[in-house]
């Protein structure tokens, strides 16, 4: 009789579930402070502000959704192969970077996902504050103005992101070693 043998691999974790929602879970705790830091920091500058400050705002929320997705996308996109040249050189930022590249399903989804909507949903916010005081400066139907500002806030996210994907694609490489680099800042001992 033949004995079958039993496949060599690794055995099977115990807890590999709660991995997964240990990560849903830290993604929505994330969510969270960093909606409510980012909405607190929007809300305290509009506040008596006008409307050129609170257009700068709307513009700095757009270009922070529109980088982080630039990252999310090129960390997906990049090859490591570079960046082990790099750490065996001891670059600064080449095992950030790697770092970045090994994680890159969550990495993304922090970029994409909860910093790009949290951006989203802020500078909504934003808009609306530069329609109400549009309102009260100008004699244009609030609904007017609504919509205008609605529709140049989402063109320019919209277009910002897809020129910022295209980009992430073309230099990936120089995109996940730029932030490789600023992570290095915060990594130096």
């Amino acid at each position: 009789m033949k004995k079958t043998r039993k496949p060599r691999g690794k055995p099977a974790k115990k807890g590999a579930e709660p991995s997964k929602y240990r990560w849903v879970l830290q993604v929505f705790t994330m969510a969270i402070a960093l909606s409510a830091a980012l909405s607190l920091a929007s809300e305290s500058t509009l506040e008596g502000a006008g409307v050129a400050v609170a257009i700068l705002i709307l513009a700095a929320f757009i270009c922070l959704g529109i980088v982080f997705d630039v990252i999310g996308v090129a960390v997906t996109a990049a090859d490591p192969r570079p960046f082990h040249s790099m750490a065996a050189h001891k670059e600064k930022g080449a095992k950030e970077a790697l770092m970045l590249l090994r994680n890159a399903s969550r990495v993304s989804s922090v970029c994409n996902d909860v910093v790009g909507d949290i951006c989203g949903i802020v500078s909504g916010t934003t808009g609306a504050v530069i329609v109400v005081r549009l309102q009260s400066a100008l004699s244009l139907p609030a609904v007017l103005l609504s919509v205008g500002v609605t529709a140049l806030v989402s063109g320019l996210t919209i277009g910002g992101k897809a020129l910022g994907k295209t980009f992430a694609i073309e230099k990936s490489t120089k995109v996940v070693y730029w932030a490789g680099r600023f992570l290095h800042i915060f990594h130096r001992r």
